[in-house]
C-alpha cells in the first residue's frame, strides 16, 4: 500500500517532469481521494501565497492558468515538463482537485461542522451562469449580448464589436457622442474593452456607465456591482471609477471593486500598481473596505486570489458565512433565497467550479451543516 510520503514522492517527480504515466495515473487518484491529500496541498497553498505575498509580480491566476496544461500532462501517452516554477505548478494542482467537479479544503481557522445527509435536489437542475449582458446606447436603444454573438455597432462615428462574450470600443479618437451602460444580469458576466484599451471584466448583477470616448483630462465610469479592472497607464488622464460609496482612482493597475448594494461594505482589492480610495493609496494586496452606512474606511491586507477567485472562474470561501455565499449564489445562479428561521453560525471555506450547475454548491454546503430545498428559482435555507 502506499503511503503519503510515497505520493509526495510522485508529486515532486511530476513537478520534475519526470513521472511515468503509470505514475501519473496513481497521483491523479491519490489526488482525488478525500481527505488523503489535504495535509500536503495545505503546505503546497501556503507557501505558494508566500511566494507570490514576497513577489507581487506573481499573477495570482497563475493556476488558473496552468489548470488545463496540468490535466493533460497527467492524463497524457507522455510526459511533458512545463517550463513554470514548481509552485506555480504545485498551485495548479489546487485547481486540478476541482477539474472533474469541486473540491473542499477544510482550513485550520474553520471550526468542523457536523455532516448531515444531503437532502436531493430537483432534478430540474439550475445551470451556472454565462456570458450575456445588455447594452444601452447613447439614444436609449438597447442591444442584447451573449457569448455566441458576433456584430458590429455603430454610434455615429464610434464602433463597437462584439466578438465571443466581449465588447471591443475604437480607441476613442472620434469626438464623443454620449454614454452606454453595460448591465450585467443575474446568472450573466461580460468583458469589455473601453476606448482607452483598459479591460473590465464585470460579473453577474453589475451595471458599468461609460463614455464612447475619453478626451477631457480625466476618464471616468460609474460602477453598481463588481468588477475587475485592468487599466491602460495614461499619467495625464486618470482613470476614476465612481461608486456610491467612493471614488477608485489610479494610473494604471490591475484591481477588483466590489460595490453592491445588499453588501455592507464597497470593497477595493489591489492586485498591482496603485490606487486610491477616498485619498487612502494602498498598495498591491491590500483591500479598503467603506461602510454603505457610515462612510467608514479601513485598510487590511487581502486574499487575493480569493477576491478574484470569481474572475477566473470560481467560488472561494474562507470562513465565509451562509448569507455571503448564498449572495454570491443568488446573482450566479438567478434564483432567489429565502430564509426559514436564523442560518445559525455556520462557517465555511472551500473553493468549487462556477462552471457547475447549482446542485453541486448545494451538496458542498449540505455536507457542512446547511440545509436546503429548492422550488422552482427559489433556493429555501430549512
Amino acid at each position: 500500500m502506499s503511503t503519503s510520503t510515497d505520493h509526495e514522492k510522485l508529486l515532486q517527480r511530476y513537478l520534475d517532469g519526470q513521472i511515468t504515466p503509470e505514475e501519473a495515473t496513481e497521483l491523479m487518484e491519490w489526488l482525488l481521494q478525500t481527505g488523503a491529500h489535504r495535509q500536503v496541498l495545505q503546505r503546497m497553498q501556503g507557501e505558494f501565497r508566500e511566494l507570490v505575498a514576497e513577489r507581487p509580480e506573481i499573477d495570482p491566476a497563475v493556476s488558473q492558468r496552468m489548470e488545463t496544461r496540468l490535466l493533460e500532462s497527467i492524463r497524457a501517452t507522455r510526459v511533458r515538463r512545463l517550463p513554470v516554477s514548481r509552485w506555480a505548478a504545485a498551485a495548479a494542482i489546487l485547481v486540478l482537485l476541482g477539474a472533474g467537479g469541486l473540491y473542499f479544503l477544510t482550513r485550520p481557522s474553520i471550526p468542523k461542522q457536523t455532516i448531515v445527509q444531503a437532502n436531493p435536489v430537483s432534478p430540474a437542475d439550475i445551470a451556472p451562469g454565462s456570458d450575456k449582458a445588455e447594452l444601452t446606447l447613447a439614444d436609449g436603444s438597447v442591444v442584447t449580448l451573449d457569448s455566441a454573438g458576433n456584430q458590429v455597432i455603430r454610434q455615429g462615428e464610434t464602433l463597437v464589436r462584439q466578438q465571443n462574450g466581449q465588447l471591443l470600443y475604437s480607441n476613442g479618437t472620434q469626438p464623443a457622442v454620449g454614454y452606454n451602460t453595460l448591465t450585467v444580469p443575474r446568472g450573466g458576466q461580460f468583458q469589455i474593452v473601453l476606448p482607452d484599451g483598459s479591460r473590465v471584466w464585470l460579473n453577474s448583477t453589475s451595471r458599468l456607465r461609460f463614455p464612447t470616448a475619453f478626451h477631457d483630462g480625466r476618464r471616468i465610469v460609474e460602477l453598481e456591482g463588481q468588477g475587475y479592472f485592468d487599466v491602460s497607464p495614461d499619467a495625464q488622464r486618470p482613470f476614476i471609477v465612481h461608486t456610491r460609496a467612493a471614488n477608485v482612482e489610479v494610473l494604471g493597475t490591475g484591481f477588483d471593486v466590489m460595490a453592491y448594494p445588499d453588501e455592507k461594505t464597497m470593497n477595493t482589492t489591489l492586485v498591482e500598481g496603485a490606487v486610491k480610495v477616498k485619498d487612502v493609496k494602498l498598495k498591491p494586496g491590500q483591500q479598503a473596505r467603506v461602510e454603505h452606512a457610515t462612510g467608514t474606511i479601513t485598510v487590511a491586507p487581502a486574499d487575493v486570489p480569493q477576491v478574484i477567485a470569481w474572475k477566473t472562474g470560481f467560488f472561494e470561501f474562507d470562513n465565509a458565512d451562509i448569507e455571503d455565499i448564498l449572495r454570491q449564489a443568488a446573482r450566479w445562479y438567478d434564483v432567489d433565497v429565502t430564509y426559514r428561521g436564523k442560518p445559525g453560525d455556520l462557517r465555511i471555506g472551500g473553493r468549487i467550479s462556477r462552471n457547475l450547475p447549482l446542485s453541486e454548491l448545494l451538496k458542498m454546503l449540505e455536507a457542512n451543516g446547511a440545509k436546503f430545498s429548492l422550488e422552482g428559482r427559489n433556493l429555501i435555507v430549512l
